[in-house]
């Protein structure tokens, strides 16, 4: 098995051969991502693979930079400006302030311009009915505005076409005959079938650029595997971290195109299982950010759309990621208060952070710990990169304020591990869990040098760092299950007569699914839908449905779970008002294998661990101190290391403080504790 993680600065491999786990790292080249993800694979060799996972930022960084092809909008007349408009909801530090603008809005840097938006003449009224039919003539004379401007693909996105999409389905028709049957076309009664216009509108736009990016894309990445001699299958990640076939990922790319940070989640419940943590805060601190997420019973939080920007909404069942800026390139400033502070901007990998050299003047993170003896200059990146420490004192000492060099860098750990912390907490709080019982996953480049420092103020029952921290979300992608799923809105009242609807909803979604798998894998099915009371403006996900034929009773259960999952939600239970079902979602399970972590043998008598060299920790506590420093690989299973220490691999630092305990566990994953 191989999995691919492809990131903005680096491309991380993993393959699993005969229980042996081997890793590679490569840089990513974004003139063609293709070619480093073949040159990665190629390190590790592809041939005799079964299954090739690959999950990237890849469509992300597109949106992001705006680096887009030029597309064209078709919206019943009187809408073209929903793209502007989006939710009209506001972030909440741009309540108060007026000269704040959506970044995707027309004023700003818009996915499509005003001018590739037409209105179209057509209504279809929410019941599906139609209040005035398709102007063919007039359809055609916009869709040859869109051939002048030259428009490479076009989404379509008409009022409740949800509920009847007749007007869509035409109006392609129209678009091939005049543009060509290669250009292509997403509806939005194909992408989105759901209520809510905007989330529909936007869902369908950026599955339309996904199309023209990443069609060319896999090709050419399928071609390139195959002359390296791969003949398994090729598998993208979708938002959620499951595996769809490349040939369902280019049917429904929105999908995929975010899906590197929700890989990480489901690396940790995987091997949360393996070792019997069902509740776990993962935490993956990288280069730039810190990306957050929470496991609950074995399962990643899940919610049903999420935003590439602030109200730039994709509907996709993602895994419940939160991000904040706070890194191992995070810079260290001045406030205007003379103060230090650490975050949210990032140094990147361009020019990077002071010590590697690249001409970067700032002090970041990196250079922190570097400063302060947690990284060794010489194995750091497994030697492939070389830090200067020098240049990091340079960088400190040029900062602009009256604190001395030893206060400068213990401020600013201590900042970066409050950021950490603070950002951890209250993403717990947030999801409604009580971090004293959940262990914290501090996996990333970063994450075991700093999250360790965070666990007294998170308070979290234990940090566990898992084998390969560096790479545990490509591992993640050998962790996850292959996922085909379908979902409908139609407003209905739950009540026993509102069966037969029901029953014919959930037969139609499964008879799509079933029909387009193979009639050999094994796969399992669920239900589920999205409900609320009577009145209200905001669902609540995921309500469990019985299989079989729904008739009455099986209505009830529905309305019975619905009042049980309100109430884990919120705390209150209103079984005397009527629920409303709103979006419908059935779910394919295909049996995947997953990587299993080989087990690390315990230590031989007469054996004692022993630091291959020690180190002065300086700056972060009263008076520096000496402790010793490990090697990872030196470990087994058992052994048990007091802080203060260090313990050195590849692609990591783990850093153990004082008052803290290490564990190494029965997969060589590092336990740490309080004492």
């Amino acid at each position: 098995m191989l999995a691919v993680d492809v990131g903005g600065t680096f491309t991380d491999v993993v393959a699993v051969r005969d229980g042996l786990i081997q890793t590679a790292k490569v840089s990513t080249d974004y003139s063609a991502v293709y070619g480093s993800v073949v040159e990665g694979a190629t390190t590790l060799g592809v041939e005799g693979s079964r299954v090739f996972n690959h999950a990237s930022t890849h469509g992300l960084n597109a949106v992001i930079t705006r680096n887009l092809p030029k597309i064209g909008v078709l919206l019943t007349e009187g809408h073209r400006d929903i793209l502007d408009h989006g939710t009209v909801g506001r972030p909440g530090e741009a309540l108060l302030d007026p000269n704040w603008r959506r970044s995707f809005g027309d004023a700003q840097r818009p996915l499509v311009e005003r001018y590739l938006r037409r209105g179209i003449r057509e209504r279809v009224l929410a019941d599906g009915s139609t209040l005035f039919g398709l102007d063919e003539d007039q359809a055609r004379s916009e869709i040859r505005i869109l051939k002048r401007c030259g428009v490479t693909g076009v989404a379509i996105v008409l009022m409740n076409s949800y509920v009847n999409a007749s007007h869509e389905q035409r109006l392609r028709e129209i678009v091939l005959e005049e543009l060509g049957e290669d250009v292509p076309v997403s509806i939005s009664s194909d992408v989105s079938p759901l209520a809510q216009e905007y989330a529909r509108a936007s869902t369908t736009v950026i599955d339309t650029f996904m199309k023209l990016i990443f069609s060319d894309y896999i090709q050419k990445l399928d071609d390139g595997l195959r002359a390296e001699g791969f003949e398994g299958q090729l598998n993208f990640a979708d938002c959620a971290a499951t595996l769809v076939p490349a040939a369902s990922a280019i049917n429904q790319p929105f999908r995929i195109v975010f899906a590197g940070p929700a890989a990480g989640t489901v690396a940790s419940a995987h091997f949360g299982a393996m070792i019997g943590e069902a509740d776990l805060l993962c935490a993956d601190v990288g280069g730039t950010s810190c990306d957050i997420s929470v496991v609950r019973d074995g399962e990643p939080s899940l919610k049903t759309t999420f935003a590439l920007e602030d109200d730039l909404v994709v509907n996709a069942l993602a895994n419940d990621v939160t991000a904040i800026g706070a890194g191992g390139g995070s810079l260290v400033t001045v406030g205007l208060s003379g103060e230090i502070q650490v975050g949210p901007g990032s140094a990147g990998s361009t020019p990077g952070p002071a010590c590697y050299g690249k001409g970067g003047t700032q002090p970041t993170t990196t250079d922190t710990c570097l400063m302060a003896g947690i990284i060794d200059p010489g194995t750091f990146a497994d030697g492939k990169i070389a830090l200067d420490r020098e240049l990091s004192r340079t960088a400190f000492e040029d900062l602009d304020c009256t604190f001395t060099l030893e206060e400068r860098i213990r401020f600013a750990y201590e900042m970066g591990v409050q950021n950490l912390a603070e950002g951890i907490f209250n993403v717990a709080i947030k999801t409604g869990v009580d971090p004293r019982e959940f262990s914290l996953v501090a996996y990333g480049a970063a994450g075991p040098m700093l999250l360790p420092a965070t666990m007294d103020l998170v308070k979290c029952k234990q940090v566990i760092i898992p084998p390969h921290p560096g790479l545990f979300s490509a591992l993640g992608l050998l962790s996850t299950e292959q996922k085909f799923a379908v979902s409908r809105s139609a407003y209905t009242m739950l009540t026993p007569d509102a069966a037969p609807t029901m029953n014919a909803i959930f037969d139609e979604m499964e008879r799509s699914l079933t029909e387009s798998l193979s009639e050999d894998v094994k796969v399992s099915i669920t239900r589920s839908f999205d409900g609320r009371l009577a009145g209200q403006t905001y669902d609540t996900p995921f309500i469990q449905v019985p299989s079989g034929t729904i008739d009455a009773d099986a209505v009830a259960l529905m309305v019975s779970n619905f009042h049980d999952a309100f109430y884990a939600h919120t705390g209150n239970k209103f079984d005397l008002f009527p629920v409303e079902g709103v979006t419908y979602r059935v779910q394919a399970i295909v049996e995947s294998e997953k990587v299993e972590y080989p087990i690390l043998p315990a230590r031989k008598e007469g054996t004692p661990l022993a630091p291959v060299r020690r180190t002065i920790l300086r700056y972060l506590y009263d008076t520096d101190i000496e402790v010793p420093v490990y090697e990872r690989t030196d470990l087994r299973a058992g052994d048990v290391i007091d802080g203060s220490a260090v313990i050195s691999e590849k692609l990591s630092t783990t850093h153990i403080c004082p008052g803290q305990r290490l564990t190494v566990g029965r997969y060589g994953e590092l336990v740490i504790t309080s004492v």
